[in-house]
Protein backbone atom coordinates (compact mmCIF):
# COMPACT_ATOMS: atom_id res chain seq x y z
CA UNK A 1 0.00 0.00 0.00
CA UNK A 2 1.27 3.47 -0.87
CA UNK A 3 2.40 5.72 1.95
CA UNK A 4 0.19 8.82 1.82
CA UNK A 5 2.11 10.82 4.42
CA UNK A 6 4.42 12.60 1.90
CA UNK A 7 1.33 13.62 -0.07
CA UNK A 8 -0.45 14.78 3.07
CA UNK A 9 2.56 16.79 4.23
CA UNK A 10 2.82 18.76 0.96
CA UNK A 11 -0.92 19.38 0.82
CA UNK A 12 -1.03 20.48 4.46
CA UNK A 13 1.95 22.77 3.94
CA UNK A 14 0.34 24.44 0.90
CA UNK A 15 -3.03 24.81 2.64
CA UNK A 16 -1.32 26.44 5.63
CA UNK A 17 0.54 28.77 3.25
CA UNK A 18 -2.79 29.65 1.61
CA UNK A 19 -4.12 30.60 5.02
CA UNK A 20 -1.20 32.95 5.60
CA UNK A 21 -1.81 34.71 2.27
CA UNK A 22 -5.31 35.63 3.45
CA UNK A 23 -3.64 38.29 5.60
CA UNK A 24 -3.10 40.31 2.40
CA UNK A 25 -6.80 40.92 1.59
CA UNK A 26 -7.38 41.24 5.34
CA UNK A 27 -4.91 44.13 5.39
CA UNK A 28 -6.56 45.71 2.34
CA UNK A 29 -9.96 45.67 4.06
CA UNK A 30 -8.44 47.05 7.25
CA UNK A 31 -6.97 49.98 5.32
CA UNK A 32 -10.28 50.47 3.53
CA UNK A 33 -12.02 50.74 6.91
CA UNK A 34 -14.63 48.00 6.41
CA UNK A 35 -15.44 45.05 8.64
CA UNK A 36 -14.67 42.44 6.02
CA UNK A 37 -11.16 42.04 7.44
CA UNK A 38 -12.66 39.81 10.13
CA UNK A 39 -13.80 37.40 7.39
CA UNK A 40 -10.24 36.86 6.23
CA UNK A 41 -8.95 36.63 9.77
CA UNK A 42 -11.39 33.81 10.53
CA UNK A 43 -10.94 32.05 7.20
CA UNK A 44 -7.17 32.42 7.37
CA UNK A 45 -7.03 31.04 10.90
CA UNK A 46 -9.18 28.01 9.99
CA UNK A 47 -7.13 27.35 6.86
CA UNK A 48 -3.76 27.75 8.57
CA UNK A 49 -4.67 25.53 11.53
CA UNK A 50 -6.19 22.83 9.29
CA UNK A 51 -3.23 22.82 6.91
CA UNK A 52 -0.68 22.97 9.70
CA UNK A 53 -2.35 20.07 11.51
CA UNK A 54 -2.30 17.91 8.38
CA UNK A 55 1.35 18.75 7.69
CA UNK A 56 2.35 18.09 11.30
CA UNK A 57 0.51 14.76 11.36
CA UNK A 58 2.29 13.64 8.18
CA UNK A 59 5.72 15.13 8.87
CA UNK A 60 7.20 11.83 10.03
CA UNK A 61 6.66 10.37 6.58
CA UNK A 62 8.24 13.15 4.53
CA UNK A 63 10.22 11.91 1.54
CA UNK A 64 11.80 13.68 -1.40
CA UNK A 65 11.23 10.67 -3.64
CA UNK A 66 7.62 10.17 -4.65
CA UNK A 67 6.17 7.19 -6.47
CA UNK A 68 4.13 7.68 -9.63
CA UNK A 69 0.94 6.97 -7.67
CA UNK A 70 1.87 9.58 -5.06
CA UNK A 71 2.57 12.18 -7.74
CA UNK A 72 -0.79 11.54 -9.44
CA UNK A 73 -2.60 11.79 -6.12
CA UNK A 74 -0.69 14.92 -5.07
CA UNK A 75 -1.42 16.87 -8.25
CA UNK A 76 -5.13 16.10 -8.04
CA UNK A 77 -5.79 16.55 -4.33
CA UNK A 78 -3.97 19.90 -4.24
CA UNK A 79 -6.39 21.23 -6.82
CA UNK A 80 -9.31 20.08 -4.66
CA UNK A 81 -8.00 21.23 -1.28
CA UNK A 82 -7.01 24.75 -2.32
CA UNK A 83 -10.40 25.66 -3.86
CA UNK A 84 -12.16 24.17 -0.85
CA UNK A 85 -10.27 26.33 1.65
CA UNK A 86 -9.94 29.22 -0.81
CA UNK A 87 -13.72 29.40 -0.97
CA UNK A 88 -14.14 30.03 2.78
CA UNK A 89 -14.02 33.87 2.48
CA UNK A 90 -16.88 33.69 -0.04
CA UNK A 91 -19.02 31.77 2.46
CA UNK A 92 -18.15 34.00 5.42
CA UNK A 93 -17.97 37.32 3.56
CA UNK A 94 -20.28 39.76 1.81
CA UNK A 95 -21.18 37.30 -0.94
CA UNK A 96 -22.77 34.92 1.62
CA UNK A 97 -22.13 32.10 -0.81
CA UNK A 98 -23.38 28.58 -0.31
CA UNK A 99 -20.86 25.74 -0.20
CA UNK A 100 -21.64 25.01 -3.84
CA UNK A 101 -21.06 28.57 -5.02
CA UNK A 102 -17.98 29.04 -2.83
CA UNK A 103 -16.37 25.84 -4.10
CA UNK A 104 -17.29 26.69 -7.70
CA UNK A 105 -15.73 30.15 -7.41
CA UNK A 106 -12.67 28.74 -5.66
CA UNK A 107 -12.22 26.02 -8.27
CA UNK A 108 -12.72 28.52 -11.09
CA UNK A 109 -10.07 30.69 -9.48
CA UNK A 110 -7.39 28.08 -8.76
CA UNK A 111 -7.87 26.40 -12.16
CA UNK A 112 -7.76 29.88 -13.78
CA UNK A 113 -11.05 29.19 -15.55
CA UNK A 114 -12.62 32.57 -14.86
CA UNK A 115 -16.25 31.45 -14.72
CA UNK A 116 -18.03 33.26 -11.90
CA UNK A 117 -21.24 32.84 -9.93
CA UNK A 118 -21.08 36.34 -8.46
CA UNK A 119 -22.71 39.49 -9.77
CA UNK A 120 -22.48 43.01 -8.42
CA UNK A 121 -18.68 42.85 -8.57
CA UNK A 122 -18.43 46.64 -8.77
CA UNK A 123 -19.80 46.86 -5.21
CA UNK A 124 -17.97 43.97 -3.54
CA UNK A 125 -15.42 44.73 -0.78
CA UNK A 126 -11.90 45.24 -2.07
CA UNK A 127 -10.56 42.31 -0.07
CA UNK A 128 -12.89 39.80 -1.72
CA UNK A 129 -12.11 41.10 -5.19
CA UNK A 130 -8.40 40.89 -4.50
CA UNK A 131 -8.75 37.37 -3.09
CA UNK A 132 -10.44 36.16 -6.27
CA UNK A 133 -7.54 37.56 -8.27
CA UNK A 134 -4.97 36.07 -5.92
CA UNK A 135 -6.48 32.60 -6.26
CA UNK A 136 -6.02 32.79 -10.01
CA UNK A 137 -2.49 34.10 -9.67
CA UNK A 138 -1.55 31.22 -7.36
CA UNK A 139 -3.18 28.74 -9.73
CA UNK A 140 -1.29 30.17 -12.68
CA UNK A 141 2.19 29.73 -11.23
CA UNK A 142 1.16 26.39 -9.75
CA UNK A 143 0.13 24.90 -13.06
CA UNK A 144 3.43 25.94 -14.66
CA UNK A 145 5.32 23.92 -12.05
CA UNK A 146 2.96 20.97 -12.51
CA UNK A 147 3.35 21.14 -16.29
CA UNK A 148 7.15 21.31 -16.10
CA UNK A 149 7.90 18.63 -13.54
CA UNK A 150 4.90 16.42 -12.78
CA UNK A 151 3.04 15.95 -16.09
CA UNK A 152 6.18 15.01 -18.07
CA UNK A 153 7.10 12.59 -15.29
CA UNK A 154 3.60 11.08 -15.48
CA UNK A 155 3.72 10.88 -19.30
CA UNK A 156 0.34 12.62 -19.54
CA UNK A 157 -1.01 13.52 -22.98
CA UNK A 158 2.37 13.68 -24.72
CA UNK A 159 3.91 16.00 -22.12
CA UNK A 160 6.88 13.62 -21.86
CA UNK A 161 8.20 15.19 -25.07
CA UNK A 162 9.26 18.17 -22.89
CA UNK A 163 10.90 16.14 -20.12
CA UNK A 164 14.48 16.47 -21.28
CA UNK A 165 14.42 20.02 -22.63
CA UNK A 166 13.09 21.86 -19.61
CA UNK A 167 14.61 20.57 -16.40
CA UNK A 168 16.10 17.34 -15.16
CA UNK A 169 13.24 15.92 -13.12
CA UNK A 170 14.78 12.59 -12.28
CA UNK A 171 15.59 11.56 -8.75
CA UNK A 172 14.44 13.80 -5.90
CA UNK A 173 11.12 15.18 -7.04
CA UNK A 174 10.13 17.61 -4.31
CA UNK A 175 13.45 19.49 -3.99
CA UNK A 176 13.59 19.78 -7.76
CA UNK A 177 10.02 21.08 -7.82
CA UNK A 178 10.95 23.74 -5.27
CA UNK A 179 13.94 24.79 -7.37
CA UNK A 180 11.82 25.06 -10.51
CA UNK A 181 9.14 26.97 -8.61
CA UNK A 182 11.72 29.51 -7.45
CA UNK A 183 13.02 30.07 -10.98
CA UNK A 184 9.58 30.40 -12.48
CA UNK A 185 8.12 32.48 -9.65
CA UNK A 186 10.76 35.17 -10.09
CA UNK A 187 9.89 35.59 -13.75
CA UNK A 188 6.18 35.39 -12.97
CA UNK A 189 6.41 38.15 -10.37
CA UNK A 190 8.42 40.44 -12.66
CA UNK A 191 5.99 40.00 -15.56
CA UNK A 192 3.05 40.65 -13.21
CA UNK A 193 4.69 43.86 -11.97
CA UNK A 194 5.36 45.02 -15.54
CA UNK A 195 1.76 44.26 -16.47
CA UNK A 196 0.54 46.25 -13.46
CA UNK A 197 2.67 49.27 -14.43
CA UNK A 198 1.49 49.01 -18.04
CA UNK A 199 -2.15 49.08 -16.94
CA UNK A 200 -1.41 52.15 -14.81
CA UNK A 201 0.16 53.88 -17.82
CA UNK A 202 -2.96 53.37 -19.93
CA UNK A 203 -5.27 54.82 -17.29
CA UNK A 204 -6.48 52.01 -15.01
CA UNK A 205 -6.83 52.85 -11.33
CA UNK A 206 -4.21 51.16 -9.13
CA UNK A 207 -6.62 48.64 -7.61
CA UNK A 208 -8.09 47.66 -10.99
CA UNK A 209 -4.60 47.50 -12.46
CA UNK A 210 -3.37 45.19 -9.69
CA UNK A 211 -6.29 42.79 -9.95
CA UNK A 212 -6.14 42.60 -13.72
CA UNK A 213 -2.37 42.16 -13.70
CA UNK A 214 -2.84 39.14 -11.42
CA UNK A 215 -5.54 37.62 -13.61
CA UNK A 216 -3.87 38.49 -16.91
CA UNK A 217 -0.55 36.77 -16.16
CA UNK A 218 -2.40 33.76 -14.79
CA UNK A 219 -4.65 33.77 -17.90
CA UNK A 220 -7.48 33.56 -15.38
CA UNK A 221 -9.95 36.24 -16.43
CA UNK A 222 -11.56 37.31 -13.15
CA UNK A 223 -12.36 41.01 -13.23
CA UNK A 224 -13.33 43.67 -10.72
CA UNK A 225 -16.28 44.71 -12.88
CA UNK A 226 -19.48 42.98 -14.00
CA UNK A 227 -18.73 44.28 -17.49
CA UNK A 228 -15.37 42.46 -17.36
CA UNK A 229 -12.91 44.17 -19.71
CA UNK A 230 -15.76 46.07 -21.31
CA UNK A 231 -15.16 48.66 -18.61
CA UNK A 232 -11.62 49.28 -19.90
CA UNK A 233 -11.98 49.39 -23.67
CA UNK A 234 -9.21 51.14 -25.55
CA UNK A 235 -5.42 51.00 -25.04
CA UNK A 236 -5.83 48.65 -22.07
CA UNK A 237 -6.98 45.94 -24.50
CA UNK A 238 -3.64 46.09 -26.30
CA UNK A 239 -1.81 45.82 -22.99
CA UNK A 240 -3.93 42.84 -21.94
CA UNK A 241 -3.42 41.12 -25.30
CA UNK A 242 0.35 41.54 -25.10
CA UNK A 243 0.65 40.07 -21.61
CA UNK A 244 -1.87 37.30 -22.26
CA UNK A 245 0.36 36.19 -25.13
CA UNK A 246 3.47 36.37 -22.95
CA UNK A 247 1.73 34.33 -20.26
CA UNK A 248 0.70 31.62 -22.73
CA UNK A 249 4.23 31.04 -24.04
CA UNK A 250 6.51 28.38 -22.45
CA UNK A 251 8.06 29.82 -19.29
CA UNK A 252 11.10 27.60 -19.70
CA UNK A 253 12.04 29.80 -22.66
CA UNK A 254 12.15 32.82 -20.35
CA UNK A 255 14.40 30.91 -17.97
CA UNK A 256 16.70 30.00 -20.85
CA UNK A 257 16.63 33.60 -22.07
CA UNK A 258 17.77 34.87 -18.67
CA UNK A 259 20.52 32.27 -18.73
CA UNK A 260 21.80 33.86 -21.95
CA UNK A 261 20.29 31.43 -24.46
CA UNK A 262 17.81 33.11 -26.80
CA UNK A 263 17.82 30.55 -29.64
CA UNK A 264 15.28 28.16 -28.07
CA UNK A 265 12.79 31.02 -27.80
CA UNK A 266 13.10 32.06 -31.44
CA UNK A 267 13.21 28.50 -32.77
CA UNK A 268 10.33 27.05 -30.76
CA UNK A 269 7.79 25.77 -33.30
CA UNK A 270 5.11 25.86 -30.60
CA UNK A 271 5.48 29.61 -30.39
CA UNK A 272 5.52 30.00 -34.18
CA UNK A 273 2.31 28.00 -34.55
CA UNK A 274 0.58 29.73 -31.64
CA UNK A 275 1.32 33.25 -32.85
CA UNK A 276 0.43 32.23 -36.40
CA UNK A 277 -2.99 30.98 -35.31
CA UNK A 278 -3.68 34.15 -33.32
CA UNK A 279 -2.79 36.53 -36.13
CA UNK A 280 -4.67 34.44 -38.70
CA UNK A 281 -7.88 34.57 -36.67
CA UNK A 282 -7.42 38.27 -35.92
CA UNK A 283 -7.13 38.94 -39.65
CA UNK A 284 -10.26 36.91 -40.38
CA UNK A 285 -12.34 38.63 -37.71
CA UNK A 286 -11.06 42.09 -38.62
CA UNK A 287 -12.04 41.50 -42.25
CA UNK A 288 -15.41 40.11 -41.16
CA UNK A 289 -16.11 43.11 -38.95
CA UNK A 290 -15.11 45.52 -41.69
CA UNK A 291 -17.19 43.89 -44.39
CA UNK A 292 -20.20 42.48 -42.56
CA UNK A 293 -20.52 44.74 -39.50
CA UNK A 294 -19.24 47.93 -41.19
CA UNK A 295 -16.78 48.51 -38.34
CA UNK A 296 -13.72 50.75 -38.67
CA UNK A 297 -10.22 49.29 -39.01
CA UNK A 298 -8.62 50.10 -35.65
CA UNK A 299 -11.63 49.02 -33.64
CA UNK A 300 -12.08 45.78 -35.56
CA UNK A 301 -8.39 44.91 -35.16
CA UNK A 302 -8.37 45.76 -31.46
CA UNK A 303 -11.52 43.82 -30.62
CA UNK A 304 -10.42 40.92 -32.77
CA UNK A 305 -6.95 40.78 -31.18
CA UNK A 306 -8.24 41.08 -27.63
CA UNK A 307 -11.05 38.54 -27.84
CA UNK A 308 -9.11 36.00 -29.89
CA UNK A 309 -6.16 36.20 -27.51
CA UNK A 310 -8.43 36.06 -24.48
CA UNK A 311 -10.13 32.87 -25.62
CA UNK A 312 -7.21 30.99 -27.17
CA UNK A 313 -5.12 31.58 -24.04
CA UNK A 314 -8.02 30.52 -21.84
CA UNK A 315 -8.11 33.86 -20.02
CA UNK A 316 -11.79 34.46 -20.69
CA UNK A 317 -11.96 38.24 -20.46
CA UNK A 318 -14.79 39.71 -22.54
CA UNK A 319 -14.72 43.28 -23.81
CA UNK A 320 -17.85 42.90 -25.94
CA UNK A 321 -20.60 40.36 -26.48
CA UNK A 322 -19.13 38.85 -29.64
CA UNK A 323 -22.27 36.77 -30.11
CA UNK A 324 -23.84 39.95 -31.48
CA UNK A 325 -21.31 39.96 -34.33
CA UNK A 326 -23.13 37.09 -35.99
CA UNK A 327 -23.33 33.29 -36.10
CA UNK A 328 -19.90 32.79 -37.72
CA UNK A 329 -17.86 34.61 -35.03
CA UNK A 330 -19.81 32.94 -32.21
CA UNK A 331 -19.15 29.43 -33.53
CA UNK A 332 -15.54 30.28 -34.42
CA UNK A 333 -14.86 31.61 -30.91
CA UNK A 334 -16.21 28.36 -29.47
CA UNK A 335 -13.59 26.36 -31.36
CA UNK A 336 -10.80 28.90 -30.75
CA UNK A 337 -11.15 28.24 -27.04
CA UNK A 338 -10.43 24.55 -27.64
CA UNK A 339 -6.99 25.28 -29.12
CA UNK A 340 -5.10 26.61 -26.11
CA UNK A 341 -1.66 28.08 -25.60
CA UNK A 342 1.77 26.50 -25.26
CA UNK A 343 2.81 23.74 -22.88
CA UNK A 344 4.58 24.98 -19.76
CA UNK A 345 2.60 28.21 -19.65
CA UNK A 346 -0.37 29.43 -17.61
CA UNK A 347 -2.66 28.83 -20.60
CA UNK A 348 -5.10 25.95 -20.56
CA UNK A 349 -7.22 23.88 -22.99
CA UNK A 350 -5.83 21.25 -25.39
CA UNK A 351 -2.53 23.08 -26.10
CA UNK A 352 -1.11 23.93 -29.50
CA UNK A 353 1.67 21.30 -29.40
CA UNK A 354 -0.86 18.46 -29.42
CA UNK A 355 -2.40 19.75 -32.63
CA UNK A 356 1.10 19.97 -34.10
CA UNK A 357 1.78 16.35 -33.15
CA UNK A 358 -1.61 15.29 -34.49
CA UNK A 359 -0.95 17.00 -37.84
CA UNK A 360 2.56 15.52 -38.01
CA UNK A 361 1.15 12.04 -37.39
CA UNK A 362 -1.58 12.44 -40.01
CA UNK A 363 0.94 13.79 -42.52
CA UNK A 364 3.21 10.78 -41.95
CA UNK A 365 0.29 8.40 -42.45
CA UNK A 366 -0.79 10.12 -45.67
CA UNK A 367 2.75 9.91 -47.04
CA UNK A 368 2.85 6.24 -46.11
CA UNK A 369 -0.32 5.65 -48.12
CA UNK A 370 1.37 7.11 -51.21
CA UNK A 371 4.60 5.18 -50.54
CA UNK A 372 3.74 2.00 -48.56
CA UNK A 373 7.36 0.86 -48.34
CA UNK A 374 8.72 4.20 -47.16
CA UNK A 375 9.60 5.06 -43.58
CA UNK A 376 8.05 8.33 -42.45
CA UNK A 377 8.60 9.50 -38.89
CA UNK A 378 6.57 12.39 -37.40
CA UNK A 379 8.81 15.16 -36.08
CA UNK A 380 8.37 17.89 -33.49
CA UNK A 381 10.84 20.71 -32.83
CA UNK A 382 13.02 19.04 -35.47
CA UNK A 383 13.24 15.77 -33.53
CA UNK A 384 11.56 12.42 -34.32
CA UNK A 385 8.55 11.65 -32.16
CA UNK A 386 8.29 8.21 -30.57
CA UNK A 387 5.23 6.00 -30.79
CA UNK A 388 4.85 6.35 -27.04
CA UNK A 389 4.35 10.11 -27.34
CA UNK A 390 1.96 9.82 -30.28
CA UNK A 391 -0.10 7.17 -28.51
CA UNK A 392 -0.30 9.38 -25.43
CA UNK A 393 -1.48 12.35 -27.49
CA UNK A 394 -4.11 10.27 -29.30
CA UNK A 395 -5.32 8.92 -25.97
CA UNK A 396 -5.59 12.48 -24.66
CA UNK A 397 -7.67 13.63 -27.63
CA UNK A 398 -9.95 10.61 -27.34
CA UNK A 399 -10.49 11.03 -23.61
CA UNK A 400 -10.96 14.80 -23.96
CA UNK A 401 -13.71 14.34 -26.55
CA UNK A 402 -15.42 11.58 -24.55
CA UNK A 403 -15.26 13.69 -21.37
CA UNK A 404 -16.68 16.67 -23.25
CA UNK A 405 -19.57 14.55 -24.50
CA UNK A 406 -20.33 12.97 -21.12
CA UNK A 407 -20.16 16.34 -19.36
CA UNK A 408 -22.52 17.86 -21.92
CA UNK A 409 -25.03 15.04 -21.43
CA UNK A 410 -24.85 15.36 -17.65
CA UNK A 411 -25.42 19.11 -17.85
CA UNK A 412 -28.36 18.61 -20.18
CA UNK A 413 -29.79 16.13 -17.66
CA UNK A 414 -29.87 18.95 -15.08
CA UNK A 415 -32.23 20.89 -17.35
CA UNK A 416 -29.85 23.12 -19.30
CA UNK A 417 -30.53 23.80 -22.95
CA UNK A 418 -28.30 22.35 -25.67
CA UNK A 419 -26.16 25.45 -26.29
CA UNK A 420 -25.61 26.12 -22.60
CA UNK A 421 -24.82 22.46 -21.85
CA UNK A 422 -22.32 21.95 -24.67
CA UNK A 423 -20.61 25.33 -24.46
CA UNK A 424 -20.55 25.15 -20.65
CA UNK A 425 -18.91 21.73 -20.76
CA UNK A 426 -16.31 23.00 -23.24
CA UNK A 427 -15.70 26.21 -21.27
CA UNK A 428 -15.15 24.28 -18.04
CA UNK A 429 -13.11 21.41 -19.47
CA UNK A 430 -10.89 23.80 -21.45
CA UNK A 431 -10.87 26.27 -18.50
CA UNK A 432 -11.94 29.13 -20.77
CA UNK A 433 -14.61 30.84 -18.67
CA UNK A 434 -17.45 32.18 -20.81
CA UNK A 435 -19.62 29.86 -22.88
CA UNK A 436 -22.32 30.65 -25.41
CA UNK A 437 -25.96 31.65 -25.08
CA UNK A 438 -27.84 34.16 -22.97
CA UNK A 439 -27.01 32.54 -19.63
CA UNK A 440 -23.25 31.82 -19.60
CA UNK A 441 -22.23 33.80 -22.70
CA UNK A 442 -19.69 36.64 -22.58
CA UNK A 443 -22.39 38.97 -21.26
CA UNK A 444 -23.62 36.56 -18.56
CA UNK A 445 -22.33 34.39 -15.72
CA UNK A 446 -22.97 31.05 -14.01
CA UNK A 447 -24.98 32.38 -11.06
CA UNK A 448 -28.41 31.12 -12.18
CA UNK A 449 -27.34 27.55 -12.89
CA UNK A 450 -28.65 24.88 -10.52
CA UNK A 451 -26.36 23.29 -7.92
CA UNK A 452 -25.90 19.92 -9.69
CA UNK A 453 -24.77 21.76 -12.84
CA UNK A 454 -22.26 23.80 -10.83
CA UNK A 455 -20.74 20.67 -9.24
CA UNK A 456 -20.47 19.02 -12.65
CA UNK A 457 -18.77 22.11 -14.08
CA UNK A 458 -16.41 22.42 -11.09
CA UNK A 459 -15.38 18.80 -11.60
CA UNK A 460 -14.83 19.44 -15.31
CA UNK A 461 -12.58 22.41 -14.44
CA UNK A 462 -10.43 20.17 -12.26
CA UNK A 463 -10.22 17.44 -14.89
CA UNK A 464 -9.40 19.88 -17.68
CA UNK A 465 -6.81 21.87 -15.75
CA UNK A 466 -4.87 18.70 -14.87
CA UNK A 467 -4.86 17.44 -18.48
CA UNK A 468 -7.75 14.96 -18.08
CA UNK A 469 -5.72 11.74 -17.87
CA UNK A 470 -3.97 12.48 -14.59
CA UNK A 471 -7.32 12.66 -12.77
CA UNK A 472 -8.99 9.66 -14.39
CA UNK A 473 -5.94 7.48 -13.69
CA UNK A 474 -6.75 7.66 -9.98
CA UNK A 475 -9.97 5.72 -10.56
CA UNK A 476 -8.41 2.67 -12.19
CA UNK A 477 -7.69 -0.43 -10.10
CA UNK A 478 -4.67 -1.37 -12.23
CA UNK A 479 -3.04 1.98 -11.50
CA UNK A 480 -3.08 1.44 -7.73
CA UNK A 481 -1.88 -2.16 -8.09
CA UNK A 482 1.13 -1.18 -10.23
Amino acid sequence: MNDLRPVGYVIGYLVAALGLTMTIPMGVDLLAGNGEWQVFFEAGLITFVAGGSIALACSNGLSDRLSIQQIFLLTTVIWVALPLFGGLPFMLGATNATLTDAFFEGMSGVTTTGATVFSGLDDLPMGLLLWRSMLQWFGGVGIIVVAMIFLPELRVGGMQVFKSEAFDTSGKVLPRAAQIANSISSIYVVLTLLCYLSYILVGLKPFDALNHALTTLSTGGFSTRDASFGAFQGPAEYVASFYMILASLPFVRYVQLLQGTAKPLWRDTQIHAYLGVIFAFVGVFAAYRLIVNADHLEHSLREGLFNVTSLISGTGYASVDYQLWGAFPAVAFFFIGLIGGCAGSTACSVKIFRYQLLIASVRAQVRKIHAPHGIFTPRFQGQPVSEDVLSSVMAFFSLFIVTLGVTSVLLAATGLDFVTAVSGAAAALACIGPGLGDIIGPAGNYATLNDPAKWILATAMLVGRLEVMSVFALFTIRFWRS
